[in-house]
């Protein structure tokens, strides 16, 4: 089973967890690069940024999932969209154990931030506060 790296509305208790499937591995994560982290549009969409070696380690968990829930969350992150996510593999280290695991994630490449406006530069954590000002998709 596909082990997926979820660091913002796919997260247990936020906003899009419902598309979240999956069976969450043990403990809390983050990833093992540094990476920015943001706040993007009127939306206020988490976008991980794909400039490893930026921002902070991104926090997040880590779900076992189907086939079926991996394509629900592609389609979620519209991963064939021009602007959408991009799918990644990237090695993420347990904040409890310390085990190192590469993981698939969704993330942004650098040139999509040229078009849009950025609303806040996270220190590495999307949390509820975050999310109170998220707006899918279907609600604007």
């Amino acid at each position: 089973m596909p082990k997926v790296f979820v660091f913002g509305t796919l997260k247990e208790g936020f906003p899009n967890f419902k598309t979240n499937k999956g069976i969450r591995y043990r403990g809390d994560f983050a990833t093992k690069a540094r990476y920015p982290l943001y706040l993007v549009g009127e939306r206020c969409s988490p976008w991980l940024v794909l400039q490893e070696g930026e921002g902070h380690p991104v926090k997040g968990q880590v779900f076992d999932v189907t086939d079926d829930v991996l394509a629900e969350m592609d389609t979620l992150e519209r991963i064939t969209a021009v602007d959408g996510y991009r799918k990644v593999s990237l090695p993420v280290v347990c904040l409890e154990s310390g085990d190192e695991i590469t993981v698939l994630a969704y993330g942004k490449p650098p040139e999509m931030l040229q078009d849009v406006q950025v609303m806040q530069e996270l220190a590495g954590e999307y949390c509820l506060e975050h999310a109170a000002l998220y707006r899918s998709r279907s609600a604007i």
